[in-house]
């Protein structure tokens, strides 16, 4: 079988769920701006009634009453995945042009229950927005439940929204089928260590050059211009820093900078060094982890890691002591690769095991 199927059998049967379903809009309709909707990540809310984002690992959380709840947002938002309860999580594909309401679950016991809806692919062409959940009649939202106190931001490429960890065929394309952020190393740490997150990642992209970018470097679109932005590649909104203040920061960039033998060590260390001021300018408390891996090997795995090392020691010596470096055990293929070579969700669980043992040690979060 070319991919691996998330909605089981077992999941339909246990929560009544159903996947890409279109209904009429019929019930209580509760409003994006509704006090008890539980945001995490970066989300424009110039449109109250229409939230946008564009990052993978946007949630949108709810606690509610009565036996169903649909999601309502844009048509052709793409793919999230949802948890009812503590019911096996599934994936939800909103790929049509006219689907803008899909049943996330139905026939459930009277009650109180709680849903976990997180964006899981890149959505910066495909510009989703929220634009509520429909109950039973009469049913309502309850406060939402408590978020995790423990905070991270990871910053990335490919690597950490997730491309191709669906797939198990190393010469596929990219699809957003096959992309889920979910499955990724930094939501199984946030899962393992019980943080929340905010995310700001996008394939392809560097700290001074995109992938395949000239040598000196692609300066309009990468990280350390995005990072200044609620949503990516749309300059309507500055982020506001001082809505999340995460205390940590984990940066894995760098694999496209040294992508296709076109690269300039020099300005890749200049690029790390601004990107960690310009990180350090908005978190001044936060811990921050420069990690490498896991898609690099040889030459430019070791000139990363040097230029890294570099990096992080000359931040150490001018007196910034809470910066730090980690290193994933670099891919071998023993475990699958996903689509065109990136990560399979077994080497993300992979790199999982080895990145949530170290931050619980430098967190002391145990």
């Amino acid at each position: 079988m070319k991919r691996i199927k998330l909605l089981t059998l077992m999941a339909l049967m246990t929560t009544g769920i159903m996947a890409s379903t279109t209904l009429p809009i019929q019930g209580t309709i509760v409003k994006p701006t509704d006090k008890n909707i539980q945001y995490v990540g970066r989300i424009c809310f110039d449109q109250p009634e229409r939230p946008r984002f564009t990052f993978p690992g946007t949630q949108i959380n709810a606690r509610f009453t009565g036996s169903s709840i649909k999601l309502w947002a844009k048509p052709k938002s793409g793919y999230f995945m949802a948890q009812v309860d503590e019911a096996e999580p599934f994936k939800v594909a909103m790929m049509g042009d006219r689907d803008s309401v899909v049943t996330l679950a139905t026939a459930l016991l009277q009650g109180e229950h709680t849903l976990r809806l997180m964006y899981v692919i890149e959505g910066y062409d495909l510009k989703p927005d929220f634009r509520g959940f429909i109950l039973d009649r009469d049913a309502r939202l309850l406060p939402p439940p408590a978020l995790p106190e423990r905070t991270i931001e990871f910053i990335g490429n490919s690597i950490t929204c997730g491309y191709g960890n669906e797939s198990i065929i190393a010469s596929d394309p990219f699809e957003y089928e096959t992309e889920n952020h979910y499955y990724t190393y930094a939501q199984l740490c946030c899962r393992a260590l019980n943080a929340r997150a905010h995310v700001v990642a996008r394939s392809g992209i560097g700290v001074y050059r995109s992938y395949g970018g000239p040598k000196a470097g692609t300066p309009d679109n990468v990280m350390t211009t995005e990072y200044e932005y609620t949503n990516l590649y749309d300059r309507s909104e500055r982020w506001d820093f001082s809505r999340y203040q995460p205390q940590l920061v984990c940066i894995n960039l760098g694999t496209n900078d040294l992508s296709t033998n076109n690269y300039d060590v020099k300005r890749l260390k200049a690029a790390y060094q601004q990107f960690l001021k310009q990180v350090r300018s908005h978190n001044p408390q936060a811990k921050i982890v420069y990690l490498c891996g896991s898609m690099l090997n040889g030459k430019e795995l070791e000139l990363a890691k040097k230029t890294l090392d570099e990096v992080v020691a000359e931040a150490n010596k001018q007196g910034d002591k809470q910066v730090y470096r980690f290193d994933f055990t670099p891919q071998t293929g023993d475990i699958r690769y996903g689509a065109s070579w990136h990560p399979s969700r077994w080497q993300h669980e992979k790199m999982a095991a080895e990145l949530t043992a170290y931050l619980r040690s430098l967190m002391q979060w145990f």
